[in-house]
């Protein structure tokens, strides 16, 4: 029975699997890992050291040392994928269970594709970039009695396991971070310090989650109001996106994110946000810093 984690690069999927590996070994699992694209450079780093060390190989220096140079999203996404499939490449020979794919597209792609921007209802990109990719790979390569898939969603979270399965039906689904002993995060990521492995820095921004590189479709007001104030060029790449995309639609209304006013739904662009925010506008309009939203790419 193959064993395959749906590995994220996210602290909850690699104490998943340390757990999976302490218990069952590693002779049987597999980390699939299905790139956006748009990764945090960090992410890759913690990615590639991490499944070295599930795996008990020398930490791969000669691979983490290429992550810092790997391309910004907001500069040339087109250079950026070629070197990430380098990378790819070079981290799957080093670590052969770990699975490294890609769709060849990232989320703004997506959207132009289906012709509709991404939100928290509907997040296009979850499903072509995670779902179905992740699904299809599997449903290749193994019958439902020949694997069995495992998740990192913790106890917390466990409003999220009966969409997972019934996504995934007839193959088993597993989530070892739903038993005991139960975590949280923070216990998570205290304790790759006993494994010495940095955790992934956007963790350390105030990202409640460590995909998409502090863009996530799936987020609130204020997710996306610390992406401004940790990485505004980040931002503005993003903010310029959907202004192409309204352009592109037609459709000024259509926006990632809303916000209801005296009873009243209404489109609230990242551009309109980060106005209100810089201008301080927002301490009217009540921009909701709460309001972070949260990573479902497998529901």
């Amino acid at each position: 029975m193959i064993r395959i984690h749906s590995y994220s690069g996210g602290v909850g999927s690699m104490t998943a699997a340390k757990r999976d590996a302490d218990a069952n070994g590693t002779d049987d699992m597999v980390l699939l890992f299905t790139d956006t694209l748009i990764e945090d450079k960090d992410l890759y780093r913690f990615m590639i050291e991490s499944a070295a060390y599930l795996f008990k190989l020398p930490k791969p220096l000669h691979l983490i040392s290429r992550c810092s140079s790997i391309p910004d999203v907001d500069k040339d996404i087109d250079v950026r994928k070629v070197y990430l499939a380098e990378l790819a490449a070079a981290t799957t020979a080093y670590i052969p269970q770990l699975r490294w794919i890609s769709d060849g597209r990232e989320p703004w792609e997506v959207f132009r594709d289906r012709r509709w921007i991404g939100n928290s209802r509907v997040a296009q990109c979850s499903e072509e970039l995670k779902q179905k990719l992740s699904r299809n790979w599997v449903k290749d390569r193994y019958k439902p009695g020949d694997a069995v898939i495992y998740f990192g969603i913790d106890w917390t979270e466990m409003h999220r396991i009966e969409g997972i399965e019934k996504g995934w039906s007839p193959y088993e689904c597993r989530f070892p971070m739903t038993e005991q002993p139960y975590l949280y995060k923070s216990d998570m990521l205290h304790g790759l310090k006993r494994y010495g492995i940095k955790a992934p820095r956007l963790y350390n921004m105030g990202f409640a989650h460590n995909n998409c590189g502090g863009f996530c479709v799936r987020g609130g007001q204020g997710h996306f109001i610390n992406l401004l104030q940790e990485n505004r060029e980040l931002y503005l790449y993003h903010e310029a996106q959907e202004l192409e995309m309204q352009e592109y639609l037609g459709r000024p209304d259509v926006t990632i994110l809303t916000r209801t006013v005296k009873g009243q739904e209404e489109s609230l662009s990242l551009r309109k946000l980060r106005e209100e925010w810089d201008t301080g506008l927002g301490l009217q309009t009540r921009i909701d810093l709460g309001d972070i939203g949260g990573c479902g790419c497998y529901i």
